[in-house]
């Protein structure tokens, strides 16, 4: 009889075992660990996607539209993946057709660059546009869908234009009475929030919503906030449903094993990107026609005894016409820089004072990026970074007392 115990025990544990893995495998994690310090344990991210047991129920015997890019994968080990499209379709999820975002399907497209209706090559699934003159799903287009899911890796910043692609795609499902099913990921800019709150006069497709520049949400909390503060057309409220991230909080690094857009190489490029992303409104070249876009800054204009630092900006890929092309640009490499929590704005300001003629500096994509005319009146008048920053603390209190209420992760 003690034998038979001690027989039953070491099935049970085996058949434990065999159940913890088969779980791990289905649930397979994202690339990156988290050390939890009281077991000192890994405890693995779990995206979205990766939860193909808690959504597919809801796929089921529905038409299926999938908003989706490069970045829409279900992790496998090694360091392996699978894309979210052909993974639904190999398991008989009836996928009728893919909504494409800036950068397209396959994340090719320059920054700007229409993105052209087509047919996927692999699937032969319709894919259409959401960038260029159709930025909102039209009712024909729905009208053969039963759910819409929305799975893309955000970076975390207002002019990123996911977000704005994500409102547009739960107005038009609102309309047309379409659940929209969100597989969320992380931010890897959730760490902090910053920068001037969007005025909604100068709300553009860079912009939509009053938010600061950084707004530490993954897309999954920013879909319930649009839903909440009834920022859809006529207030009009989306059926949603959120897959949230396991083991993720907005304090843990997370590495995007996929580029995100094609100026976004690598996670420096990301981490500086909310605050260089102004040179976009400059007459200074950000990166873009480099292979470390968002990691240096330059112009013909700026003094090259002081900025020593030099490259020339060729077309190159997601760059067909950078800024300055062909000219040498004189500034600052800062791929080396710390990562950084919060907006830095120093190189913003010494590079408008630095520049040979301050009258050009500015352009009018300047004030969609910052949201507000504020920023560039301060930067003329010379005030400092601390106190450009200090004028942003009631509205930014504000958000954060109103973002609040719809946070998923700690």
């Amino acid at each position: 009889m003690q034998l038979n115990m001690v027989k039953n025990t070491v099935l049970l544990f085996v058949l434990a075992m065999i159940s913890c893995a088969s779980k791990m495998k289905h649930e397979s994690s994202d690339t990156i660990p988290v050390n939890n310090k009281k077991t000192h344990e890994v405890t693995p991210i779990i995206v979205g996607a990766n939860q193909t047991a808690t959504y597919l129920p809801l796929l089921q015997t529905k038409r299926i539209g999938i908003v989706a890019n490069q970045t829409s994968v279900i992790f496998k080990t090694n360091h392996q993946y699978t894309h979210l499209v052909d993974s639904l379709i190999d398991l008989n999820i009836n996928v009728k057709k893919v909504f494409a975002p800036e950068h397209g399907f396959r994340g090719q497209a320059d920054a700007g660059e229409a993105v052209k209706d087509g047919i996927d090559t692999k699937t032969n699934l319709p894919i259409i546009s959401l960038y260029g003159k159709n930025k909102k799903p039209s009712e024909s287009q729905l009208a053969d869908l039963d759910l819409v899911i929305f799975d893309i890796q955000d970076v975390g910043a207002r002019f990123y234009t996911y977000i704005s692609s994500l409102h547009y795609v739960m107005e038009a499902c609102a309309e047309q009475d379409i659940p929209v099913l969100i597989l969320d990921r992380p931010n890897p800019n959730g760490h902090y929030i910053d920068g001037p709150v969007l005025k909604t006069a100068h709300k553009s497709f860079v912009g939509m919503h009053p938010i600061p520049v950084v707004h530490g949400m993954t897309i999954g909390e920013y879909a319930k906030m649009i839903n909440g503060e009834g920022w859809l057309a006529n207030s009009i409220k989306c059926s949603l449903h959120v897959i949230p991230v396991k083991n993720y909080n907005r304090q843990l690094p997370y590495i995007l094993p996929i580029k995100p857009s094609p100026n976004l190489p690598n996670d420096q490029a990301i981490n500086l990107y909310p605050s260089l992303c102004f040179f976009e409104g400059t007459n200074v070249n950000a990166g873009r026609g480099t292979e470390t876009q968002f990691q240096v800054f330059g112009s013909p204009y700026l003094n090259p005894e002081k900025y020593t630092f030099q490259y020339t900006p060729q077309s190159n890929t997601g760059s067909k016409y950078p800024k300055h092309q062909g000219k040498v640009c004189f500034g600052k490499d800062v791929s080396q820089t710390q990562k950084l929590n919060a907006l830095n704005l120093t190189w913003l300001i010494e590079a408008y004072k630095d520049t040979s003629d301050t009258s050009e500096f500015f352009n009018t994509f300047f004030t969609k990026l910052a949201g507000t005319t504020e920023l560039q009146k301060q930067i003329e008048l010379g005030l400092s970074e601390q106190s450009i920053k200090d004028s942003w603390k009631e509205a930014l209190n504000l958000f954060k007392t109103m973002r609040s209420p719809y946070l998923i992760y700690l």
